[in-house]
């Protein structure tokens, strides 16, 4: 009995150690990995550091930043977090509002709700998000609408994401299999109800990853809805004050890194959720 007991044993015990092993590989990647970031961080502030260097014959001097100025201006620019932030989640909601009719519509039956579907994403694809822009806050007024630039922005950006987002949509609610349509039709429920209760969920879950990137790249390109020169956020701040002291090398980095570090904090939340959601897989 207790031989049966120990070859029962063996295999879970060289499972335990193939899995600490795979532990410790994982954890040994991300050191480098963060050994290797924090390197290169090193090296992008060195070259901003303004030292003058000089090894015989050789002269190598880095960029000098005015210091004085960064500090001076710094609250100013990080007062358009909040306009830059406020544009991307509406804008986000409203792109996600409009690829679902959208890929609804290109999963319809119906002609004219194809059309209208597939025209809509064909028309906005196929213009660029910066002339969409400028369309809603300067071309509308000629025709007596009158948009601010906060709602011109959040217009485009919304229209322009919606029609991209709108086939990560499509994707996921084809992914749902016919069969489960079947058993709910089975069940009594209505059209209404499977697309409420059985689609919709699980093609949702399919297309939050890919949005999660699509806020990302939203966040980003806010910066365009500066052009108007009516939405104070991050890009317009920096630009103003930049252009008005003659230092918009400095005023550009610092947006540069206000834009990263919102960067970074959004992707490390949406690998938590992704990771939250990939349970259900496993």
């Amino acid at each position: 009995m207790a031989s049966i007991t120990n070859q029962g044993q063996a295999p879970q015990s060289q499972a335990e150690l193939l899995y600490q092993a795979q532990l410790r590989k994982e954890r040994s990647f991300r050191t480098h990995v963060g050994v290797s970031w924090a390197v290169l961080f090193f090296i992008l502030i060195f070259l901003f550091s303004g030292q003058n260097i000089q090894l015989g014959s050789f002269r190598f001097e880095t960029i000098h930043l005015d210091t004085e100025f960064i500090l001076k201006n710094l609250t100013f620019i990080a007062k358009g977090l909040g306009q830059t932030l406020l544009i991307s989640v509406l804008s986000i909601l409203f792109a996600m509002t409009l690829a679902l009719l959208a890929a609804l519509g290109r999963l319809s039956s119906f002609p004219p709700i194809y059309a209208i579907s597939t025209f809509y994403v064909s028309l906005i694809r196929g213009t660029p998000l910066y002339l969409q822009i400028f369309f809603f806050f300067l071309a509308l007024p000629q025709l007596g609408v009158n948009l601010s630039g906060v709602v011109a922005g959040v217009t485009a950006l919304g229209l322009n994401y919606g029609a991209y987002m709108s086939e990560t949509f499509r994707a996921g609610l084809s992914s749902v299999g016919k069969g489960q349509r079947e058993a709910a039709m089975a069940l009594g429920m209505t059209p209404g109800q499977t697309m409420r209760r059985i689609v919709l969920p699980q093609a949702l879950r399919f297309a939050i990853p890919p949005m999660g990137n699509d806020f990302i790249s939203m966040t980003k390109d806010s910066a365009l809805v500066s052009a108007t020169g009516f939405v104070h956020e991050l890009m317009w701040r920096a630009v103003k004050v930049g252009r008005a002291q003659f230092n918009s090398l400095e005023a550009l980095i610092m947006a540069a890194m206000f834009y990263w570090v919102l960067t970074l904090i959004l992707t490390y939340f949406q690998g938590k959720l992704e990771a939250r959601l990939s349970k259900g897989d496993r």
